[in-house]
């Protein structure tokens, strides 16, 4: 089991390139994982890597694209089964 950052983004969150910046957020702070859409409205995210990076990853998501509306991000630290090599849009 690997140490892994979960989240759910609410909002305006589909449609509007969030996973596409997520990767690019994800990839220039070194962190991997992956994002990929729930519904309508909601993205689901998992991070690996440094704490001090995900909290950084953390604050982007409350704050989100340009394009997008945020209305809520919960995340938790989880033991996940696998370890990830790069970030991937799902």
């Amino acid at each position: 089991m690997f140490k892994s950052y979960h989240c759910v983004v609410s909002g305006k969150v589909t449609g509007v390139f969030f996973r596409a910046w997520v990767n690019d957020q994800a990839a220039s702070l070194g962190l991997k994982g992956w994002a990929r859409n729930l519904d309508e409205n909601k993205v689901e995210v998992l991070l690996q890597g440094d704490e001090a990076q995900v909290e950084e990853m953390r604050k982007r998501l409350l704050a989100g694209s340009p394009l997008s509306t945020i209305e809520d991000v919960k995340c938790d630290w989880i033991d996940y089964e696998k370890k990830y090599d790069s970030f991937e849009i799902r």
